[in-house]
């Protein structure tokens, strides 16, 4: 592809890093850009920067937010005593956006795969496990990706969580094995989320 101008080529190259962006749909992102008020960049520009100078992850969940505490967290509302365990922040919007969870978050972010170099180390695993130390938690409920890395997760934090009096729960298989919560529907997740099963019983099966 040859451009007239090294800046749209950088342009270009830069929106194709993203993932699932091509050079054609990226060469479409610059033009658009190219044609917007420059008020409108900037505004874009700035965000953009945000994202890495605003953001952090809450102290207590991992969740993305702009506070120490996330607003989930935060809660008075919400019941701590039972956290949903997800791999990262796409699978807390698909859930929230069922409404039919009222607990809090616990964010791994990732999950155990020997194939790209991620062991429980890399994971907020240690950090659960601390969580149960106080007796305040009642339930957990492993809301994991249906694949092999995420099955090899959930047995991981079964394993490390045994010796602590909590329940332990994954949700219903609604969903498919080798499906990712993110594009499950509401319904489906939701469903799975409310029938959710004792976890030694959904890994028998």
């Amino acid at each position: 592809m040859e451009f007239s101008s090294k800046i749209i080529e950088q342009a270009v190259d830069a929106f194709a890093q993203l993932p699932g962006v091509g050079k054609k749909t990226a060469l479409r992102f610059v033009l658009h850009i190219i044609k917007q008020e420059k008020s409108e960049v900037d505004k874009f520009g700035s965000l953009i920067s945000r994202l890495k100078t605003d953001l952090k992850f809450c102290l207590r969940c991992f969740n993305i937010s702009e506070n120490e505490i996330c607003e989930i967290c935060a809660n008075p509302v919400r019941d701590a005593s039972i956290i949903c365990v997800v791999q990262d922040y796409r699978d807390i919007l698909a859930i929230e956006k069922t409404g039919l969870y009222k607990g809090h978050y616990h964010v791994l972010g990732g999950l155990i795969s020997p194939m790209e170099g991620i062991g429980p180390s890399n994971l907020n695993i240690e950090s659960l496990v601390e969580k149960l130390k106080d007796n305040s938690v009642a339930e957990i409920i492993l809301a994991l990706n249906a694949t092999m890395e995420g099955e090899t997760t959930s047995f991981y934090i079964f394993r490390k969580i045994a010796p602590y009096n909590v329940k332990l729960s994954a949700i219903a298989r609604g969903i498919a094995v080798g499906d990712e919560l993110e594009y499950a529907d509401e319904v489906t997740l939701g469903r799975s989320i409310t029938n959710r099963v004792p976890f030694d019983s959904s890994f028998k099966k």
